[in-house]
């Protein structure tokens, strides 16, 4: 019990020590709601569904475990519009996370068909701990008490981004929460405090016609967050004609991944990702698995030739 307990807390408290208080993605490429609120696809008509999940550090206690759900739509030349649900457990429900936010994105259209959208996202965040069934076997009573205190709050938050984008590739800088919390306050002279920073992203893709039923899809997402060492992600991605995707990627002095997808229809889309772990973590776990399903449905019936994920 102790070795598990311990595990637990390390788990609750790496995400700050290893600069990662907002979930991660190997799939981010398709999972931008997620991250900017200015992401526009500028396809009218065309409702995007999606929903990711992921299991981070498999075989270590009380491992990170992220739900997304996530839906776009363009409502005119100009407007579009998402909503985002984020799930984040950590500990089997020790700490859980819920975030809930409606995007609104101004698309401005641009010579040879490249387009500027800025977008700003609002919603709250919901926060609980469950420290429930622990045994502390620790000496110092100050950290007893502060994990014998469970926390329930709800918060707003706020964000905003921009995004520029062509036929074949785009570039994005955001912010999704500007608005920093105290997760952990001192009460009843227990000194305990975990401190939500602002996260920015800086990602970017481009599309390489090798042939015509062949594309070479390399991007990049890169995170900042204030006092941390920026963190970074890089992929490429191959993908044959239009439905068989396949490739790698790196996550600075963290993981590398495999990454694939399926267009199982022209409408619907599946993939997976494997991390493996290179940083010291990678003794106490047997890597990361990352699924997700897209679905694109022309509403209106006028069909597309392409998908407006990342081309």
């Amino acid at each position: 019990m102790k070795k598990a307990l311990h595990s637990v807390i390390f788990l609750l408290f790496a995400t700050v020590l290893l600069a990662q208080q907002d979930p991660q993605y190997t799939h981010y490429m398709y999972n931008m709601n997620a991250v900017n609120p200015a992401y526009a696809t500028g396809t009218e008509s065309v409702l995007n569904v999606g929903g990711l999940y992921r299991t981070q550090w498999v075989g270590a206690v009380g491992s990170p475990k992220t739900m997304t759900f996530f839906s776009h739509i363009p409502v005119s030349g100009k407007i579009e519009l998402g909503v985002s649900l984020i799930s984040d457990d950590i500990g089997d429900g020790a700490k859980k996370e819920n975030n809930f936010y409606a995007d609104v994105a101004y698309v401005i259209s641009l010579k040879n068909k490249k387009k500027l959208a800025f977008g700003i996202k609002a919603g709250f965040t919901s926060f609980q701990t469950n420290f429930n069934g622990f045994r502390l076997e620790s000496g110092d009573p100050s950290t007893d008490l502060a994990f014998a205190q469970n926390i329930n709050f709800f918060k707003p938050n706020i964000g905003t981004g921009v995004y520029y984008f062509s036929d074949n590739y785009y570039l994005g800088l955001s912010a999704p929460n500007l608005l920093s919390t105290n997760h952990i306050e001192e009460k009843n002279g227990i000194h305990a405090i975990g401190s939500e920073k602002i996260h920015t992203f800086f990602t970017g893709g481009y599309v390489f016609r090798l042939s015509g039923n062949l594309k070479f899809k390399p991007a990049f997402m890169a995170k900042y967050i204030d006092g941390m060492p920026v963190t970074t992600d890089i992929s490429a991605n191959f993908l044959y004609n239009r439905r068989f995707e396949l490739g790698a990627a790196y996550r600075w002095d963290d993981a590398v991944s495999g990454l694939m997808s399926i267009g199982v229809s022209p409408s619907i889309r599946i993939g997976y990702a494997y991390d493996y772990t290179l940083s010291n973590l990678g003794q106490f776990n047997s890597g990361t698995h990352e699924v997700f399903i897209l679905f694109d449905l022309d509403l209106l019936g006028k069909g597309y030739d392409k998908s407006p994920r990342f081309f």
